[in-house]
Order: structure tokens, then C-alpha cells, then sequence
């Protein structure tokens, strides 16, 4: 059986999602705003599930569209730095874990609709840079990294969640359950 690059790609989403709202069954909302006491910039818990809700999606369609929501006109590489990147006192962050649900789901859908709408032949035969910078790279290549994103934060959410004494394992980062 051949499976195709938009196949793939969809599947990684639907496991990369399945598990990251599987983490999100041991969020306590009393948590929201638990960070760890050592370091700096780092997110609260509700910051980081807000970013969970925008760390795939929004970029896959980004890529797809070329709409980054920057205002008309505005190149992305005009954009400040800490507009594109805010520090984590200024980042958004959720009022709730069903909010973050509710944000994650719709994410997911805009995933899955923007691997269907770049179109197979697209995912190789484009190349392009992120606004953010670095050398172009395959449409896919851009899809790929966008689902680890989510993958890297879903780790840091189970960091934070041992951080706050949650018996977490191998089961419920890769999982879902």
C-alpha cells in the first residue's frame, strides 16, 4: 500500500492531537497560572495551553496562504520581533482547560483543511521560507516542523505537569489516554 504525503501528514496531526488532548485530561484549572519558580520568560500553564491552540494549525495555514494575519502591506519581515515572539508576560493565555479544548479542536480542523487545500503535488513542489526567517524549505518540510511545534510544546506541558506532581509516564505523552 502507498500511502501519500497529504495522508501522512494528517495522520501525524490526528496522533499529535490525540495526545496533546490527552495531557490536557490532568490539567487542573487551579493551575492556570502555575509557572516554574526557576529561570525566566517562562509561560504560565494557561499561556502555554493558549499557545498549544495556534502552535500547528495557524501556521500550517500560514504556510498554505501565505496569511500570517499581518495587516495589509505589512511584510512579515517588517514585523517586530517581539510582536511575532512576544516574551511570556505578554502572551495570551486561556481562561479555562475546556477553553483550551474548544481552541485545540478548532485548530486541529484548520490543520487538516490546510494539508488538503496545499494539494499533493504542492507539498514538494513549493518552496518557501518562514517569516520568521531561515532558508526555504519544501511546503511539507514546513507542514512537518509546524506539527512537531505543537509536539515540542505538548512535551512542555508534560514537564509541567511533573512539575506539579502529576504522575505523568511515556503513555500519556505519546498515548492520548
Amino acid at each position: 500500500m502507498t500511502i501519500t504525503l497529504t495522508e501522512l501528514l494528517k495522520q501525524e496531526v490526528e496522533g499529535m492531537y490525540r495526545s496533546t488532548e490527552g495531557l490536557l485530561k490532568l490539567v487542573d484549572q487551579d493551575k492556570l497560572g502555575w509557572k516554574p519558580a526557576t529561570g525566566k520568560n517562562w509561560m504560565t500553564t494557561g499561556q502555554l495551553l493558549h499557545h498549544l491552540t495556534n502552535a500547528c494549525g495557524f501556521c500550517v495555514k500560514g504556510f498554505v496562504t501565505g496569511d500570517w494575519g499581518i495587516p495589509a502591506g505589512q511584510k512579515p519581515a517588517d514585523t517586530p520581533a517581539d510582536a511575532m515572539l512576544p516574551p511570556a508576560e505578554k502572551m495570551p493565555a486561556v481562561k479555562s482547560v475546556d477553553e483550551c479544548r474548544q481552541l485545540l479542536a478548532e485548530d486541529k480542523k484548520t490543520a487538516l483543511k490546510y494539508i488538503s487545500e496545499a494539494g499533493e503535488k504542492n507539498l514538494l513542489a513549493k518552496t518557501l521560507s518562514a517569516p520568521w526567517g531561515g532558508p526555504p524549505m519544501t511546503l511539507f518540510q514546513h507542514i512537518n516542523h509546524m506539527i512537531g511545534h505543537l509536539g515540542q510544546h505538548k512535551a512542555q506541558l508534560f514537564y509541567y505537569l511533573k512539575l506539579q506532581g502529576k504522575d505523568v509516564n511515556t503513555m500519556n505523552l505519546y498515548g492520548g489516554g
